[in-house]
């Protein structure tokens, strides 16, 4: 079962590209982030058409998460814990497959930035809910894909040049805390357990040539369940939708699980 996220910057603006990468790489299910548009606005008709059911969580201008999926799947709008929270940033769905079923869930952290305002405030508190969430989930013990832009640098060697990022909120070292006591509830970094090379990115800045200079940044993740983490193939980043004409500033990163 092959399982992608991407955040997409703009639905909308890219959806050339999200229908090539539909038709290219042919995800059972991609995780998007950014679609930046209400549910109806979503373009719904087009990747339909590709054999695709499409469940969105949207947010006017800004935000908004989705999965495309080609098999069955029930959904759940909205991280948990603060019924305040208007930002669309988590949708959740089961899948049904041919051996049970893989939990999957699309999710846009915030960013956080700057640091020591009401925006990094909202960032750890929305990370303490996902890691709530994330406990009460693993006890179902099945597959459990956590995907997503988690607007997280890992460790040093997820930065092209992290002395630049000391200060940003998604390096800071509570930000970085928070991301490994979620993993220390029993997830893997499907990534890092494929690889431990530095050099590969998941975002390139659109200033500074960051995209030409390689100066990029690991922050699209998949966590995997123990039960999702037996079934791992192989972990592939789609660097080359990065170096198309009017693309994200993400590119997609995907997981291959055995059925």
């Amino acid at each position: 079962m092959r399982i992608a996220t991407w955040n997409v910057n703009s639905v909308r603006q890219r959806l050339p590209h999200l229908l090539d990468y539909l038709k290219e790489v042919g995800p059972d299910a991609l995780c998007l982030q950014e679609i930046k548009c209400l549910d109806e606005q979503f373009p719904r008709m087009e990747i339909g058409e590709l054999g695709y059911n499409v469940e969105t969580h949207g947010q006017k201008g800004f935000n908004g998460v989705a999965i495309l999926s080609k098999r069955p799947m029930e959904v759940a709008r909205g991280l948990p814990g603060d019924d305040a929270d208007i930002q669309s940033r988590y949708i959740e769905a089961v899948l049904s497959t041919d051996g049970g079923v893989v939990r999957l869930a699309s999710i846009y952290l915030p960013n956080g930035n700057p640091s020591g305002t009401e925006k990094y405030t909202y960032k750890l508190a929305f990370m303490d809910r996902l890691i709530r969430h994330a406990k009460k989930l693993m006890e179902y013990e099945e597959p459990l894909v956590l995907a997503g832009d988690f607007n997280v640098i890992p460790e040093p060697v997820d930065a092209a040049n992290p002395e630049l990022w000391k200060t940003d909120a998604l390096f800071l070292p509570e930000t970085r805390a928070k991301h490994r006591e979620l993993i220390a509830l029993g997830f893997t970094d499907a990534f890092r357990a494929t690889t431990d090379v530095g050099g590969l990115y998941t975002f390139w800045d659109y200033q500074a040539g960051a995209w030409q200079k390689n100066n990029g940044i690991r922050i699209d993740h998949l966590l995997l369940s123990p039960q999702a983490a037996d079934r791992l193939i192989s972990v592939e980043i789609d660097k080359a939708m990065r170096g198309r004409d009017k693309a994200s500033d993400h590119t997609p990163i995907r997981v291959e699980l055995a059925a």
